[in-house]
C-alpha cells in the first residue's frame, strides 16, 4: 500500500454546507476541474451515493474509476475506494469534516493513489498532494464565493 497523502484547510461556511457539497458527489464536475464526469449506479438506502462511476483528470492521473463510497462515519467523514478503473491500481481517501464551532469548517482531505505503471514516490506524491490541494481551494471557492 502507498503511502497516504493528507491537507486541511478551513472553510468559511457553516459545517452543514460543508457537508452537503462533499456529499453531493454528482455535482463535483460543478466545481471540481479534475472530475469531468460522474454518473451515479447505486444508492444506499438513505439516498446516497454508493458505486460511483467518475472520470477523473488531474494531471498524471487520467482515468475512468468506479469508486464505492463509505457513509458509516458520515457526516464527519465520508471514504471511498477504488473498485475498478482503466489504470489505476489504487485509489482510496476520506474527508474527514470538522465543525470548529464559529462557523469555520476544517476539511482534511486523504488521498492514496497507485498506477499500474511504474512511477517514482516522490512523482506519485506530489500528484496526490496537487489534486488534494486543488480540490480543497476549488470547494472552499465554491462554499466562500
Amino acid at each position: 500500500m502507498a503511502d497516504i497523502s493528507a491537507s486541511t484547510l478551513t472553510i468559511d461556511a457553516p459545517v452543514d454546507l460543508v457537508q452537503k457539497a462533499i456529499s453531493t458527489i454528482e455535482a463535483y464536475p460543478e466545481w471540481s476541474t479534475s472530475t469531468k464526469s460522474v454518473s451515479v449506479e447505486s444508492r444506499d438506502d438513505q439516498g446516497r451515493a454508493q458505486t460511483v462511476k467518475m472520470s477523473i483528470d488531474a494531471g498524471v492521473m487520467r482515468d475512468h474509476v468506479v469508486l464505492e463510497y463509505d457513509w458509516s462515519k458520515a457526516p464527519s467523514e465520508i471514504s471511498f475506494t477504488l473498485d475498478d478503473a482503466d489504470l489505476l491500481t489504487e485509489m482510496s481517501g476520506s474527508f474527514v469534516i470538522k465543525d470548529n464551532g464559529d462557523e469555520t469548517t476544517d476539511v482534511t482531505y486523504s488521498l492514496t493513489v497507485a498506477l499500474s505503471m511504474p512511477v517514482p514516490a516522490m512523482m506519485r506524491t506530489k500528484a496526490e498532494k496537487a489534486t488534494i490541494d486543488l480540490a480543497l481551494s476549488q470547494l472552499k471557492k465554491l462554499l466562500e464565493g
